[in-house]
This record gives C-alpha cells, structure tokens and sequence, in this order.
C-alpha cells in the first residue's frame, strides 16, 4: 500500500514538474531550444526552423501544443520546429521582439531576419505555412539568392568571426564618432592579449551586424584597443579588459553589466534603440510611391480610412490622427508603418481592402511581402485600435488576401491643408431676363 502510495506521488510530482518547466519533452519531435544552444541549433543551421516562443502559463500556448507537436512530427526530417520557453528565458525571447504568447517565429535562409508566423492555430495551417516557406527557400537557392548564414559560420569556425560591422575607434576618431553622435553606442575596450576579449570577439561581431540590420544603423557596436588608445583608456577610467560602455547623446556614458552572449548583447542594444526611437512618422497617402515605399520597407503598414473632411472638420480629423500617433508611440518597437487616407480619395484600396461597408474611420493592418491584410473590427478608439494591434503582435487575428494579389491603382491627390472642409462653389443662375409673367399657370 505504501509503496503504490509512493509511486502515486512520484507521478503526480513528475506531472507538476513537466507542468511547471515546459510544455514540452524529450519524447516530442519538438526540440527545445535555450539561449545555450539556440546559435548553434538555428542560427548556425541551413534548415528552416518554426519556434514557438510560449510560457508555461498561457492557455493559448496550452492549446497549441497538441497541434505543435502533431505539426513537429509530421514536418521531422524536412522542417526544424522548435519551442523556447520565453517565461524562462526571457533574453531570448526579448532579442527577438516577443511581447506575448505564444509568438512564432520563422528562421529562413537569412537568419538574422526571422519572419513572424501569423497564420492559423492548427497543424494543418502550420505545415502549409513550412512548406511555403520551404518552397521560397528553395526557389531562392536556385535562383542563387541564398542570403543565408553559412558565411558567417563558416568565419566564426575558422576562428576570428566576421567584424566587418564592428567600427574600431581611436584616440583621434571617438569623439567626432560617438560624442557628437545622435545614435547609440556600445563601445567595447579591449586588449589585444586578453583571454576573456578573445572569447567575447565573435559574440560581439555577429550582435554587430543583427543589431545594424534590426535597429537600421541607430545603435552601433564598436571596439577600442585600450593598449594603444591610452588616452581614451584613462578618460573613461578602463582598469580590466573587456570594458563595455554605453554612449548615449547628452548623457554621462553608462557601463553595460549584462551577459557576454550574442543574445544578451543583442537584446540590451534593441532595448536602447526602442528608448531612444521617435515614433514612425504618421504618412497621407497622395501618391503610389508613399504607399508603396512604407509598406515595403515595413513589416506591416497600418493604413486608417479617415471620414471626408466635411464629415468631421479639422477638429474632428485631429482627434482621429492623434489617436493614430499615440497607438504609433506605443508600438514604436515594432518599426511598424503608418499612413492615413481620406474616404473615397482612395477607391481602388478601400475595395482591394474590403473598407467602407462598415463606414468611417477604418484601419487594416497589411503585410505587403505576403499580400494580406486584417481588419479592425472594433471601435476607433485608443482601446479598441490597441487589442487590435495587441492581436496582430502575438500573431492572432484573422487575415485574407488583398484583392487582386497586388496593391491597387494610387491617384494621385492634394495633401489635407489642414483645414476645415469648403463645399463647392455653385454657379450663380442670373434670372433677370426671364418673364414670370409669360409662364402658363396651370404648369406651376
């Protein structure tokens, strides 16, 4: 009896234990992914990965996991599909922008710039999602545009790694460099002979060229020879190798005290560009180039259909655009686009778009490599534009494809000056030279 009561909790302790420290286990075509093995697992890798960064708490997570792993087993061999317990490793989950669960990423042939998953929930819609991407990928190695990582492994492997991103500063550079500079530097001080330099060398140099690549050139990573800058050494009081400092516009530089790892580094750098970011700038569509032209630079462009000006006056269109520039501050991280259009200006969009059956204000939400767009169905408000986009961030919501496969004929148009609405001048009907004595009175 004792020793079945014994066996009984030892199960109902190892249940509690898989329960608290992952959804998923060694049994599963899933394979976990951790900041100690995710560079060489995915990053290093010439596979395609799908991870799923989730927490052990998340219903929604919960819920996908019968469909992850149904999904895992059935892409084993062809694609790599991986999870990371994002609770748990948050620099993780950080350095690749997770604010919400679960969140799945797709690491094609350009690793550096994984692509957000916001298909469906099942393993159907997972799988087809694989193996569109697989057929990109493969498309694109025989077109011969791999754009993949093995250059950099194969530099990191051979020893040294690849600094072309890194900037090396001197005594006579620094100062016109990073002290006038209006972007944010992370400068490493090392020595040539030290063990711990020598080991942080490749971490630093691959962060440099992912945080150019994800923060546009706004945060750059450098490196000092303290032995032979002396003078930049004592200034900023270098007594142990390596030293990192943090610079910043206008403020007493900061030392960096966090991990060595290019995770870590990538994950402070990322938090420094989001602090320091002005939020995107809110565009008028008037031409095709300013719709095409931040759509395709953008992830996602979030497109508002505002009421004709002689429905709302200035007033009236301000309080619409500020509510739109207040949601752009808040998902500034997200280097999002922005744009605005007035009703009817843009006929050929709304229709393409689905817009204006459910009146004005609209917004939809467009992915222009994939051509697809979602909705608001909610209110125009800061509350119903932000469980919007909170939706779209986590990679839920649903989507369909914009009509025509292509974004529609643009016209051009005036810019709003600003101003309230005039309606149109009617032509004065002169009437002095007809008799109304002449007409038959039976006709009035």
């Amino acid at each position: 009896m004792l020793i079945a009561l014994l066996f009984v909790l030892g199960t109902v302790s190892c249940t509690l234990f898989l329960a608290v420290n992952g959804l998923y286990s060694a049994s599963d075509d899933v394979i976990e992914l951790t900041p100690t093995n995710f560079n060489k697992e995915v990053i290093q890798s010439d596979s395609l990965w799908l991870v799923e960064f989730y927490a052990p708490w998340c219903g929604h997570c919960q819920r996908l996991t019968p469909e992850w792993k149904k999904a895992a087993t059935a892409l084993k061999g062809v694609v790599k599909v991986g999870a990371v317990d994002a609770d748990k490793h948050q620099s993780l989950g950080g350095q690749y922008g997770v604010r919400g669960f679960p969140t799945i990423k797709i690491f094609g042939a350009n690793k550096n710039k994984a692509e957000d998953y916001q298909g469906g929930r099942t393993s159907d819609a997972i799988v087809d999602a694989a193996l569109s991407a697989l057929r990109s990928l493969v498309k694109d190695r025989l077109s011969g545009r791999s754009g993949g990582y093995s250059s950099g492994r194969q530099s990191r492997e051979s020893g040294g790694g690849d600094k072309k991103d890194v900037i090396e500063l001197t005594d006579d550079s620094f100062d016109k460099n990073v002290i006038n500079s209006d972007d944010v530097w992370m400068v490493e001080f090392y020595a040539p002979w030290c063990g711990h330099c020598k080991n942080l060398e490749p971490e630093w140099a691959a962060a440099a060229t992912e945080v150019k690549e994800q923060t546009k050139g706004k945060v750059k990573l450098a490196a000092v020879d303290a032995t032979v800058n002396q003078m930049l050494a004592s200034r900023y009081g270098i007594r142990g190798f390596p030293t990192i400092k943090i610079f910043q516009k206008g403020e007493d530089p900061v030392d960096y005290d966090g991990g060595r790892t290019r995770s870590d580094i990538v994950a402070r750098a990322l938090d420094l560009f989001s602090d320091n970011a002005p939020p995107p700038e809110l565009l008028e569509i008037i031409s095709e180039d300013v719709l095409k032209t931040t759509c395709d630079a953008h992830q996602l462009c979030i497109i508002s259909v505002l009421p004709h000006i002689l429905d709302t006056g200035a007033s009236g269109r301000n309080s619409y655009l500020d509510v739109m520039l207040k949601m752009a501050e808040k998902y500034k991280k997200k280097m999002w686009g922005w744009l605005w259009t007035e009703a009817s200006a843009q006929p050929d969009l709304e229709s393409s778009l689905g817009i204006g059956g459910f009146g004005y204000p609209a917004m939809a939400a467009i992915n222009a490599r994939k051509m697809k767009f979602a909705l608001l169905k909610g209110s125009f408000s800061e509350q119903g534009i932000n469980e919007f986009l909170r939706e779209l961030s986590v990679g839920r919501g649903s989507t369909a494809p914009v009509g025509g496969g292509a974004f529609p004929k643009i016209y051009k148009v005036e810019p709003w000056d600003g101003k309230d609405g005039e309606l149109p001048v009617e032509d004065d009907i002169d009437l002095s030279d007809v008799d109304l004595d002449d007409w038959d009175k039976d006709e009035l």
